[in-house]
């Protein structure tokens, strides 16, 4: 039987590790959760209506959400004391606000340190009220880059004005947040824009 050459050895490896190199490369989603009974009270006042509360993320990640004035904002780094910090813990939206319970992580190993984190909002549309006069909630998933580098907003979808939001937000995740430099780089709005977006963007 005869040897192959050194090429064709090569070009056989290559075709043998390629599908397991994209394979392990493949990203993928974590989800935790945000409840307050998963969860950690830092700071709490329930007369005036405001707290903060610390829960665990992925790889060692902490998670901080606060609330004031029926508005949250939510920040996550390696500890508390950096994620407070960050300008994601700085940003808030003009209506009433609140998160869903579950972040999903996006990160290309589960024994890696995610990149990216998507979650749902809802903000309250005072145009839009129900039989009991209080706002509607309009949903909108916010994607939001993580370390190396600053914690922020980058992109936002409508839920409502898109079938395949949660596909368009993990795309976002994937393709914009690494490269994304918080305080220099302009906010995406994927897909097709609704009330949610209009609410988190009234300029």
């Amino acid at each position: 039987m005869p040897c192959k050459s050194p090429k064709a050895a090569a070009l056989l490896l290559l075709a043998t590790a390629g599908p397991a190199t994209a394979q392990s490369a493949q990203i993928v989603s974590i989800y935790t959760s945000t409840a307050p009974k998963d969860c950690r009270v830092l700071r709490a006042d329930r007369e005036v209506g405001w707290g903060t509360r610390a829960c665990k993320g992925p790889a060692g990640l902490a998670v901080v959400i606060s609330e004031d004035d029926l508005r949250e904002t939510v920040s996550a780094a390696r500890t508390v004391k950096v994620a407070e910090t960050e300008p994601a813990a700085r940003t808030w939206f003009g209506p009433f606000s609140s998160t869903s319970h579950t972040i999903e992580w996006r990160t290309a190993d589960k024994t890696k340190r995610p990149f990216a984190m998507i979650q749902r909002w809802h903000l309250a549309d005072n145009d839009d009220t129900g039989k009991d006069n209080r706002p509607i909630a309009k949903p909108m998933l916010v994607v939001t880059r993580l370390p190396p580098g600053k914690v922020c907003h980058v992109a936002y979808i409508d839920v409502q004005a898109n079938a395949d939001a949660n596909e368009l937000a993990r795309k976002a995740a994937d393709e914009i947040a690494r490269d994304f430099v918080c305080g220099t780089d302009s906010l995406r709005v994927i897909g097709n824009s609704g009330r949610a977006v209009e609410l988190a963007r009234p300029d």
